[in-house]
C-alpha cells in the first residue's frame, strides 16, 4: 500500500505545534508496519539544499510556477517542494509581527496541486498512483476536493483522508480567490465550500474527503458539539459515521530520560537520582533558588487564549506565595508575553521566563521540573502532556480532548492516576488542582510513585499506527 502525507511543517525541519511532530514520527512508524509511505511538504529553508538531493522541477496545472522537487538523501520518501517566491520566508504562515502572509491561500493551493498530481503518479520522475492521500489540516485540505472534482469527469483517484489536527484553524479566505484559484463557483454555498461567507479550505477538506480523523477519541466527540465545533460541528456531526478518533504518539526515542542527549544526567523508574540532578541544573541554569523541596512547576506552550496562558498568569501571584517556582517557555500573544515578563521581574528566583522556542530547555524543563501545567480550554491531543508522564512529571491538565484521553486523577483513582485533572477550565478548578499536587508533593514516596507511574505508560506510536492502518485498509479493501 502506498500513502502519501500532504503537509504544511514535518519536524525537525518545519514545526509550529503538534502538526509537525506528528508527521516527523507517523510515517517512519507506518513503514515499520509494511505501508508505503511518502511525505510532500514546503521547503521553507531547513535543512539547508548541499543536504538534500534534487530530484526534478514540475508545473502543476493552473498555476504558473514551476516547483522543484528535493529529497532527504538517506530518506528518498521525504520530499520537499521549493519554491522560493512562496516558501522561504521569515515565518511558516505569519510575518515577523504575528500577521498571516497575505497569499496564503495561493501557497497552500499551491502545495495542494503539486500534492494531487504527485498522487495521481503525473509527475515522471516520481513514483506512480497512491493508493491513499492522507491529507493534514486546512494547509493540505484543498486535495481530497481536488481528486473529487476529478471523480466528477470519471477519472480515478486514490483514496482520500483528512486528519484534523485543530479545527480551530479552518483555511478561510474571500471568495473572490475563488476564481484565482482556478475552482469552480458552483460549489460555494453553506452545503459546500462556502463557511460563514468564506471559501475554507478546511470545510472542503471535511465535505468531499473519503474519511475523517482526528488526533483523539475525546475530541472527535467534542468537536461534533457547538462548544468546540467552530461553526462545523453540524458538517461533523453529518459525517460522524466516518471520523475516527486515534490518539497522536511521541517520539519515544527522542524523548527519552535514560538517553536525552540534552539532560545532564539520565534516569529511570528503577532510579530517579538523575532527575533530582536535573531539577537543580535547571534551577542553576534559570537563575531559580536552588531549593531542591520547593515544587519547581513548568509551561511550554503558545502565549495564547486556548492554552489557558491568561489562567496561569492570573493565578501566579497568588501561588508564588507558596514553597513553589514557575518556569515558562513559549510565545505568543503580546500581552501575555509582557505579563510573563513582568511577573519574572516581581518575583526573581521564583520566577524564570524563556520567549521563543528552545529544543534543548524544552527538554532540560520537562526532566527538571517536578509537575508540568497544561490548563487548556480545548486541546486536540496535547503531546506535552505526554512528554511530561515519560520524564516523571506529573502534569495537572483540564479535562478536555487527548488531555483528558491521557491524564488520570489521582484523587479520583488511587491505583491508577499519573497526574492530576480539573473542570471547568477556571481559576478555581486550576487553584484547587495544583494545591492538591503541592499536598501530594509533600509526601516523597507516594509522590515516586506517582512519577513511576507515569513514566511506565506507553506513549509511542506503535498503536497509533496500527490503528491508521486499519482505517487504510477500510479505505482501501483488500490492501
Amino acid at each position: 500500500m502506498r500513502v502519501l502525507f500532504l503537509a504544511s511543517e514535518m519536524a525537525p525541519y518545519a514545526k509550529t505545534g503538534g502538526l509537525g511532530d506528528v508527521i516527523g514520527a507517523l510515517p517512519g512508524q507506518l513503514r515499520a508496519e509494511g505501508i508505503e509511505t511518502w511525505v510532500l511538504q514546503p521547503y521553507y529553508g531547513k535543512p539547508e539544499i548541499p543536504h538534500l538531493r534534487y530530484l526534478g522541477s514540475f508545473t502543476p496545472p493552473y498555476t504558473e510556477h514551476q516547483g522543484e522537487i528535493w529529497c532527504l538523501p538517506a530518506e528518498p520518501n521525504t520530499l520537499f517542494l521549493r519554491e522560493p517566491g512562496y516558501y522561504e520566508r521569515g515565518g511558516i504562515y505569519q510575518d515577523l509581527y504575528g500577521q498571516d502572509w497575505p497569499d496564503n491561500a495561493e501557497r497552500y493551493a499551491y502545495l495542494n496541486r503539486m500534492g494531487v498530481e504527485l498522487a495521481q503518479g503525473r509527475i515522471p520522475f516520481l513514483p506512480g498512483r497512491m493508493d491513499l492521500l492522507h491529507a493534514h489540516d486546512w494547509q493540505a485540505a484543498l486535495a481530497p476536493y481536488l481528486l473529487a472534482l476529478e471523480s466528477r469527469i470519471g477519472a480515478p483517484r486514490p483514496a482520500t483522508l483528512l486528519s484534523i489536527h485543530n479545527l480551530a484553524y479552518q483555511g478561510r479566505f474571500l471568495p473572490s480567490l475563488l476564481s484565482a484559484l482556478h475552482l469552480p463557483t458552483e460549489d460555494f454555498h453553506p452545503a459546500g465550500t462556502e463557511l460563514y461567507g468564506s471559501f475554507s479550505f478546511l470545510k472542503a477538506g471535511l465535505i468531499y474527503a473519503d474519511a475523517l480523523s482526528t488526533v483523539s477519541p475525546r475530541y472527535a466527540q467534542e468537536i461534533q458539539t457547538e462548544t468546540f465545533g467552530m461553526g462545523l460541528a453540524g458538517l461533523l456531526q453529518a459525517r460522524s459515521g466516518d471520523l475516527t478518533g486515534i490518539l497522536n504518539g511521541i517520539d519515544d526515542t527522542r524523548w527519552n530520560p535514560t538517553a536525552d542527549p540534552y539532560l545532564v544526567a539520565h534516569y529511570d523508574t528503577d532510579n530517579l537520582a538523575g532527575k533530582a540532578r536535573c531539577k537543580s541544573a535547571l534551577q542553576s541554569q534559570l537563575g531559580l533558588y536552588p531549593d531542591p523541596e520547593v515544587l519547581l512547576l513548568g509551561v511550554i506552550s503558545r502565549f495564547v487564549e486556548q492554552k489557558g496562558t491568561d489562567l496561569i498568569l492570573q493565578l501566579a501571584p497568588e501561588l508564588l506565595h507558596e514553597r513553589i517556582q514557575l518556569v515558562l517557555l513559549g510565545s505568543g500573544e503580546a500581552d501575555y508575553q509582557n505579563r510573563a515578563r513582568q511577573l519574572a521581574t516581581e518575583h526573581p528566583g521564583q520566577v524564570a521566563v524563556h520567549i521563543g522556542f528552545d529544543e534543548g530547555l524544552a527538554h532540560r524543563i520537562e526532566a527538571g521540573i517536578d509537575a508540568f501545567l497544561m490548563p487548556s480550554r480545548f486541546e486536540p491531543c496535547g503531546l506535552n502532556q505526554m512528554f511530561s508522564l515519560r520524564y516523571g512529571s506529573p502534569p495537572i491538565v483540564h479535562a478536555t480532548g487527548g488531555l483528558a484521553d491521557t491524564v488520570r486523577d489521582i484523587d479520583e483513582d488511587a491505583r491508577a492516576g499519573n497526574g492530576f485533572v480539573f473542570a471547568p477550565a477556571d481559576i478555581e478548578g486550576l487553584r484547587d488542582a495544583i494545591q492538591r499536587a503541592l499536598r501530594h508533593f509533600q509526601h516523597r514516596e507516594h509522590w515516586r510513585e506517582l512519577q513511576r507511574r507515569g513514566m511506565r505508560g506507553d506513549y509511542g506510536w506503535q498503536h497509533a499506527a496500527r490503528e491508521y492502518v486499519a482505517l487504510y485498509r477500510q479505505l482501501r479493501p483488500g490492501a
